[in-house]
């Protein structure tokens, strides 16, 4: 059994403010989900050999939104990478056994299939695209049964560019956070789906301000993709070269701060403290600049060339490491799972 009754009470604020704030479909649209039947829980199980549970852990948990009548649920992807064993709990409590149905490196998302339906109607995708600042929202996420609402404005639209290789072009900020966002979706006031939760943030309303809030991937970015997703586990489009880098932006500079074991930039000679200024003699100046470069150097396999700075005996020098990429999807698969 992958939810078991917690042995600590799980204290969790669900104001009445939050609950009475939750959007429902208007009379006459397309669907009438009611969001908080919609939002499930979602538990994984990892193998502790599997290649993402160093960074992502064995034991995940998180939310997930149904939008299909036959079981499909979305979440966030990274709660599924390699699970061998996945369970959904509906909002009445019962428990199904999931199948894994795709897992999309490039927007994050993931999406399982649960044996037995929850007795839910879909929730609607709504637009992201008309979400602006100041926007009223409600972010909602389960802990175990118990709905966790938290009403919310949108303070930010912007890029997002994540240390592992990930890039949002038009992600979505919210504050105040919420305290279960893995999964969670964002409704907006006519109770539409407009984002699944992905991170907690310091910096939601502008970089290196403190202002506390999560970012939420747009539902957007699913719709373009969704019937390949479903029909055959991915995008169609071909897979981005993944170089297996964790970096961070430091005083104006790009700095490895971690390599994946076994990837294709440790293969390369790659290590931490090392920091990249271009890629092919053009100079990168952020990871968003590094990503998209990277990216254009064609499909995985492509042969990435890294201008790097590193230390070598009293003067820094400058070399030029050339990374054969991968497919992230391929590197990460352990059997025949995700």
């Amino acid at each position: 059994m992958l939810f078991a009754p917690s042995r600590r009470r799980i204290v969790s604020v669900v104001l009445a403010a939050a609950l009475a704030a939750v959007p429902c479909a208007p009379a006459g649209a397309e669907s009438n989900a009611d969001p908080l039947k919609a939002v499930v829980g979602i538990r994984a199980l990892v193998s502790p050999e599997a290649r993402s549970a160093r960074p992502l852990g064995t034991e995940r948990d998180g939310s997930g939104v149904v939008i299909g009548e036959n079981g499909l649920i979305l979440t966030i992807g990274y709660l599924l990478l390699e699970a061998h064993a996945v369970e959904v709990l509906a909002f009445d409590g019962k428990k199904s056994p999931a199948a894994v149905v795709a897992y999309d490196q490039e927007s994050g998302f993931g999406l399982v299939r649960a044996a037995r339906a929850p007795d839910v109607r879909p929730a609607r995708l709504g637009a992201s695209s008309t979400l602006k600042i100041g926007d009223r929202v409600v972010a909602l996420g389960r802990a175990g049964r118990q709905p966790i609402g938290v009403p919310a404005r949108v303070v930010s639209r912007r890029v997002f560019a994540g240390y592992w290789e990930y890039l949002l072009e038009n992600a979505i900020f919210t504050s105040p956070p919420h305290p279960v966002f893995g999964g969670a979706g964002l409704f907006a006031e006519d109770g539409s789906l407009v984002g699944i939760g992905s991170l907690f943030v310091n910096d939601a309303a502008l970089p290196e301000t403190f202002s506390p809030g999560n970012m939420f991937v747009p539902i957007d970015d699913l719709k373009p993709i969704l019937n390949d997703l479903v029909a055959k586990g991915r995008r169609a489009d071909p897979p981005r070269p993944w170089l297996g880098l964790y970096s961070a932006e430091a005083n104006g500079r790009i700095v490895v701060t971690r390599v994946s074991d076994d990837s294709p930039a440790k293969r390369a000679g790659l290590r931490p403290g090392d920091v990249i200024i271009g890629i092919d003699g053009r100079t990168v100046r952020d990871l968003a600049e590094l990503y998209r470069r990277a990216w254009a150097q064609g499909e995985a396999g492509a042969e990435v060339p890294l201008d790097v700075v590193r230390q070598g005996g009293d003067e820094p020098k400058i070399e030029r490491v050339v990374v054969r990429s991968v497919d992230r999807i391929e590197w990460l698969r352990v059997d025949k799972g995700l």
